[in-house]
């Protein structure tokens, strides 16, 4: 299958937030303050792959210290926030860490991920995706956005890449 041979090929995921990582619904408090729900499972799914040596990017629209947060305690340190441009920021890290397409995939849900996930090398989506991005994602998880997806696709790579290890237990936070 020509998904799973990419999938051996990459270094670099790219992962929106509101919509993959949670469910797209935000709670907001009497105070403004903005709350998200995540799946525990995702969370130890970016742990191990930062340790098995994947890089991974949080690039988003929103701009909740909460999710700042939550991050780096998983050990991610490219964490962008209040992004509109994503594109943009896809470039800068290019710039960076050196990267070819083929090495990099991008989860994302909706409209703004569009050009980010038509510019890697392996777009994914959640099931509840819009139509567009389903369109064009070389594989369309079984799960919806905030209910596994990155875990999915996370424990997809690193097991194809050799990198997972059952009996390797990392403290999930």
């Amino acid at each position: 299958m020509m998904f799973l041979t990419r999938l051996k090929a990459v270094r670099y995921i790219f992962l929106d937030v509101d919509g993959v990582l949670t469910n797209g619904q935000i709670l907001v408090t009497e105070t403004g303050e903005q709350l998200r729900t995540f799946h525990v499972k995702d969370g130890y799914a970016i742990q191990y792959a930062v340790r098995a040596g994947l890089f991974i990017f949080i690039i988003t629209g929103g701009r909740s210290l909460g999710v700042q947060k939550r991050f780096e305690a998983l050990g991610v340190t490219e964490i962008h926030l209040g992004i509109s441009d994503k594109a943009a920021v896809l470039e800068k890290l290019r710039g960076k860490y050196n990267f070819q397409a083929h090495e990099c995939l991008f989860i994302g849900d909706d409209m703004p991920d569009y050009t980010c996930m038509r510019e890697v090398g392996v777009a994914v989506c959640p099931a509840d995706a819009v139509e567009e991005i389903k369109a064009i994602s070389h594989y369309v998880s079984t799960k919806r956005g905030g209910e596994g997806v990155v875990r999915d696709i996370l424990e997809k790579i690193i097991k194809l890449q050799g990198n997972w290890h059952p009996d390797t237990y990392i403290k999930s936070l």
